[in-house]
Order: C-alpha cells, then structure tokens, then sequence
C-alpha cells in the first residue's frame, strides 16, 4: 500500500448530494468514512447508531445524531446510507431502513456512493483512466484481493486495496493517473449498492452461506450477480465449477469466442473459443481463442497452497493479464506473496516441520479445504460448532496424523472425528506443545479450526495469533 500523501487523511467526497441531508445508520469504521466523505462533498450527514459510544464519537467530529427509529425522522432526508452488517431485506429490514422504504426515502451504502462519486472531472487529464476491479464470491474473496493488489504493486502499477480488506472505500486516495482500484465486497454490499460500475469484475465460487440474509441460495445468488448487470464491467472472470457461475458466464458472453468473459476452474481443462483460465495439477494454463497463452507451476509458490488458493490464483491471474501484465510479470508478483495472515499462513519451519495458521477456517467447508491442501497433518481443531456436524470432515482428514482438539467442548469434538487418532487438549498451549513434541520432519502443524472462535477468543485473528505465540514458545 502506497503511503498517504503529505497535508492530511484522504478521501473520496461523495457527489451529487450538495445540500442535502443524508441519513447514516450505523456508525463503525465504514460508517464514520461515509459520514465524513458526505461532509466532503457538501451534503450534511445525519448519524445514528443505537450504541451510545459510537453517537458519541460521531459528535465529537461535529455530526448531528438523530434517532432514525422515530416517527418523521425521514422527513427532510434525501437518502439513507446503511452499514454492511445491517440487513436491508431478509430475513427482515432493520426498523430504520423499513421506515425509509416506507418514506420512500432511497437506500444505499458506501459502495454506491463510491461508484457515483470516484470519476472526477480531473480524469479528462489523465493519460491512462484509472480502473476499478471488484470481487466477491463465498470464498477466496480477501486472497484474491490482495493478491490482485500485490502482483500491481510488485509489477510497479499503481494500487489500493479497499472494501471488507484494506481501506473504506471511500477512504482512499482520490485516483491518479493509471490506479488500479481493487475491492472486495461481499454480498451483502453487492445486494443493496445503487451503483455498481466495476471495470473488472470477478465471482470466484459459491457456496451455501449467510442464507439467512438472502432468503435461500437464489437471493444470494442474485445478489453477486448485480455487480455484473448494472451497466456491465468491461471484463468479467467468472468460476465455473458450479452451475451458478456456468450460468452466468453464459449469460454475459454474446458468443463462444467473447474474450470479454473470462472463465476460470480449478475441476477441468477448460476448451473453447473464449479467454479461459484453468488449474490442474498444480499447473495453471491460459488459453485464448484455443492457443496456449500462458502457465504457471503453482507448485513450489508458498504463499498459494492448496487447490481452493490455485482458484485465488487463476482468478487473479485472469484480473492481471486484463490489466496488460505478461505472465511472467505475475508469476513474480505470486512468488513473493506472503499469503493472507490466518489463512494458510506459514508461521514457522524448524526441523523439517511447518507450522501453518489457518484461524480463518471457521467453518467445515473451509476446514476441509485447509486440510486437503497439506499431507502428514497434526491438526489442531476445535472451538465452537457451527451446525451441521462434522461428517463431512472427517471424509476429508486422509492426510491427518492425530487430532488435537481445543475449545471449552472439545471432548465432545474429539467424539465426533470418528476414525481419527484425537486427544483432548482443550487449551492453545497445550494443543501447541503436544503437537510440536510429537511431530516429526515432513510434518505440517495446522491450526484450521472447523469452528468458531467465541468460546475461547473474540475472534478467528486472535485466536490465530496466539497459536503463533503459542509456536513461537514452542520452538524456543
């Protein structure tokens, strides 16, 4: 991430609301940014927050806060502004964005009025156009991301990394001549933003996740699928290993040869007329109008273990060579990636064992997926269960040595690894040391939960940092 220029914080003022009053529901990190940015841009934000501390901190910036809940709140608002966490729609509105619907007031969030307000005039001036490229999907989101932003920034583009990673969005630097823009968003944001023009857009995979939120798997699905229908990206890489996203590469390609979709799979070499990218074995192909363009052996890259991150790496590979960067340029750039902190994280090496984090792995899905990425696993798991059990876990442990389980029902966690060598050890240190006493050269430590982290930690990053205080003392 390239430093703040001198003379101050730097922001993206929001337009097109000049003296107007704008509601903000909602008053953390992202909040705060919108609540400024409007200011910024000479519209006057009214703050709400049913946390007093937050009013507080609104107040002492010199915002006016206003109980939106109450009748007639709306009444001189020209728009509502709503943070991510907050529902919009299923499984109910919050009270505050059901009294503006009722108003008829508009709804939006940060991500819409970063897309109506990063063009400037001053753009006429530049000689290359700075772009925006966004990604969402259910996993490999924040990887993808900020893999994206380092191949850039190692490549010597310039980059800034916003969204559910990095900065607000309207926190960055106003662009530059050339800025690559690179967001992640999740689909909350996706569902609500009133605007979203992304140059490039990306959907790596989908899977059943925060359902709750959309009303069952088609209401999330057409929620990713906004940020390829509003006004359309230039580009858009698309995964097709389900049939959500063969659909959706198929309903925005004009013909076979569309070179404006790009297709990306970690299942099967993909063939065709098109723009494909693809990884099988460890290797990743490009391939445009049925010629070999391009390839990558994932293998001996540390940062990107495992099939779920050579998804990560085609998808961003595909986001790089629409930006003009030559293969090689981006087979350095994944070279020196250090991975993302808590998501298959190598934290340490001694005596032919590797010590990986992978706190970020919350729930099965991606607890399967951190454990076929290693072989000859010690495997500390555990915390709090998220529902469905763990069968399907256990048909993936192949690799699994012996379990060392954590978490304040860890010996009702141990019971459920059928098959599986577990010890209850209930506490970071003692799982750390157990493991780390018993491991042998070509063994991997692995911290990938398959759980929660709120029984123990407030969560999944602290968790995962004291499993690398917990080696660190281990080792010494």
């Amino acid at each position: 991430m390239r430093a703040r220029r001198q003379g101050g914080h730097h922001m993206i003022p929001v337009q097109g609301f000049a003296g107007a009053k704008v509601a903000v529901l909602g008053l953390g990190r992202s909040g705060l940014a919108t609540a400024r940015a409007l200011r910024a841009g000479g519209a006057e934000a009214i703050c709400w927050d049913d946390n007093p501390s937050a009013r507080e901190t609104a107040e002492d910036e010199g915002f006016t806060c206003r109980d939106l809940s109450r009748e007639g709140a709306f009444e001189d608002i020209a728009s509502l502004i709503v943070s991510p966490g907050i529902p919009h729609l299923y499984p109910e509105p919050n009270p505050v964005v059901a009294a503006a619907l009722e108003a008829g007031v508009p709804v939006d969030n940060d991500i819409g009025l970063f897309f109506r307000s990063f063009a400037t005039r001053q753009w006429d001036s530049f000689e290359v156009t700075p772009k925006v490229v966004t990604v969402t999907g259910s996993n490999g989101k924040s990887t993808t991301s900020a893999l994206i932003h380092h191949v850039l920034s190692e490549a010597g583009r310039r980059t800034q990394l916003a969204g559910n990673i990095g900065r607000g969005v309207l926190d960055i630097d106003p662009a530059e001549d050339g800025d690559v823009v690179v967001l992640e968003l999740s689909s909350y944001q996706t569902d609500l933003a009133r605007s979203l023009t992304p140059d490039v857009a990306v959907f790596t995979n989908l899977s059943p996740d925060h359902l709750d939120r959309h009303a069952g798997m088609g209401g999330y699905f057409a929620a990713k699928r906004r940020l390829f229908a509003e006004g359309g990206p230039d580009r858009a890489i698309v995964g097709v290993d389900e049939i959500e996203g063969k659909y959706l590469a198929g309903q925005l390609s004009e013909g076979p040869a569309d070179d404006r979709v790009m297709r990306i799979s970690t299942e099967r070499k993909l063939t065709g007329a098109g723009w494909n990218v693809f990884a099988r074995k460890g290797y990743l192909s490009e391939y445009r109008k049925g010629r070999q363009a391009g390839s990558i052996d994932l293998r001996n890259i540390k940062g990107l273990p495992g099939t779920h991150n050579h998804q990560n790496a085609c998808a961003a590979y595909a986001v790089c060579r629409s930006l003009g960067l030559a293969p090689r340029v981006i087979e350095a750039g994944f070279a020196s990636f250090g991975g993302l902190p808590h998501r298959s994280q190598i934290i340490a090496e001694q005596d032919g064992v590797t010590y990986v984090n992978d706190s970020k792995a919350t729930n099965v899905d991606a607890a399967k997926k951190a454990l076929s990425a290693f072989t000859n696993i010690r495997w500390i798991c555990g915390g709090l269960e998220k529902e469905g059990g763990l069968g399907d876990l256990v048909e993936s442990a192949g690799g699994v040595k012996k379990a060392y389980v954590i978490g304040r029902e860890a010996a009702s966690f141990a019971m459920q690894l059928k098959g599986i060598e577990a010890e209850v050890c209930t506490d970071m240190a003692t799982a750390v040391a157990k493991a780390a006493a018993e491991a042998e050269a070509g063994d991997t430590v692995l911290l990938a939960p398959a759980a929660a982290s709120f029984d123990q930690y407030n969560s999944f990053e602290k968790r995962g940092e004291d499993f690398a205080k917990c080696v660190e003392q281990a080792l010494s």
